[in-house]
C-alpha cells in the first residue's frame, strides 16, 4: 500500500497536467477566435514581429532595424494606423537598440551593425529622436481615447477604419471594427506603462550626454507612471549612489513586455 503522502504527490501532479491541459485548450480557442477577428491588412506586421526576439537574442541589429522598418511599411500601408500606438511600440524599439549599440559598440560584431561607421554621439542623438517620437505617439494616443467606452472608440475609428474593406460581408467587417476596438481599449490602459518605458530610454539617453540632472526628471516621470518599474527605479538609484533593488523571481519569471 502506499503512503498517503505519495498518493497526495501524485494527485497533485495529475491536477497539474489538467491544469496546463485545459489552459493549452482555452489559449488555443482563444487566439485561434483573436486571429480569425485580426485586420488581415495588418496581420503580416504581426507575423514578422513575432522574428523580434529571436533576433534580438542573436544581436543581430541589421535584422532587427530592417524588421522594424518592414513592420512600419506594413502599418503605413492604412490610413486607420499611420499614427497608431504600434507606431509607439516601434519607435521605443529603435530607441532601446540604438542605446544598446551606443553602449556595447566595442563587442558588435561589424556584419550586426548597422552603425558602425557613426559616433557613438549621432547614435545617441538618433535614439533621442525615436525616444520622443514615441513618446508622442502615446501622449496623442491617451488624449484622442482615453476614458472612452469600446463603443466610443467604435465609433470614433469606424469611418477611417472600414476604409479598404468595402468588398467584405458586413459580419466580417463588424467583426474586425469590435476587434479594433478593443485593442484599442486595451492599449489606453497599458498606455502609461509603455510611457514609463520611454522616459526610461529617454533617461539612459540624457544619462549617456552626461545630462544627469535631466537623467533623473525622467527616471521621476517613469517612475510617477509605473511604479514597478525597477530598470527606472534602479537606473535613478546608481545616479542618487544608492543601492539597487534586485529582481524577485517574479519578475525574473515574468519581465514586463517592451514598451
Amino acid at each position: 500500500m502506499k503512503p498517503s503522502g505519495q498518493k497526495s504527490i501524485r494527485a497533485l501532479i495529475l491536477v497539474m497536467i489538467a491544469v496546463v491541459v485545459i489552459g493549452i485548450l482555452i489559449a488555443k480557442n482563444y487566439y485561434g477566435n483573436a486571429n480569425r477577428s485580426v485586420d488581415p491588412r495588418i496581420v503580416h506586421a504581426r507575423e514578422l514581429y513575432a522574428k523580434y526576439d529571436s533576433y534580438a537574442r542573436e544581436g543581430n541589429f541589421y535584422m532587427i532595424f530592417a524588421l522594424l522598418d518592414s513592420i512600419e511599411l506594413v502599418y503605413n500601408a492604412t490610413d486607420h494606423y499611420r499614427n497608431s500606438f504600434e507606431l509607439g511600440v516601434l519607435d521605443n524599439n529603435r530607441t532601446a537598440a540604438l542605446l544598446t549599440i551606443s553602449m556595447y559598440m566595442d563587442s558588435i560584431p561589424a556584419a550586426y551593425n548597422p552603425f558602425s561607421g557613426i559616433s557613438t554621439d549621432s547614435i545617441v542623438a538618433l535614439a533621442e529622436i525615436h525616444a520622443r517620437q514615441a513618446i508622442a505617439t502615446y501622449v496623442n494616443w491617451n488624449a484622442d481615447y482615453k476614458d472612452r467606452t469600446i463603443q466610443q472608440i467604435s465609433l470614433m475609428i469606424e469611418s477611417e477604419f472600414m476604409k479598404g474593406l468595402e468588398n467584405m460581408d458586413p459580419d466580417t467587417k463588424g467583426k474586425h471594427l469590435e476587434s479594433r476596438a478593443r485593442e484599442i481599449e486595451e492599449a489606453v490602459r497599458e498606455n502609461d506603462r509603455r510611457l514609463s518605458v520611454c522616459y526610461t530610454n529617454l533617461g539612459l539617453v540624457f544619462r549617456q550626454k552626461g545630462a544627469y540632472k535631466d537623467a533623473v526628471e525622467q527616471y521621476e516621470k517613469a517612475l510617477e507612471l509605473w511604479d514597478r518599474n525597477l530598470d527606472a527605479e534602479n537606473n535613478l538609484n546608481k545616479l542618487l549612489n544608492r543601492p539597487v533593488r534586485k529582481r524577485n523571481i517574479i519578475q525574473k519569471l515574468f519581465p514586463p513586455d517592451r514598451g
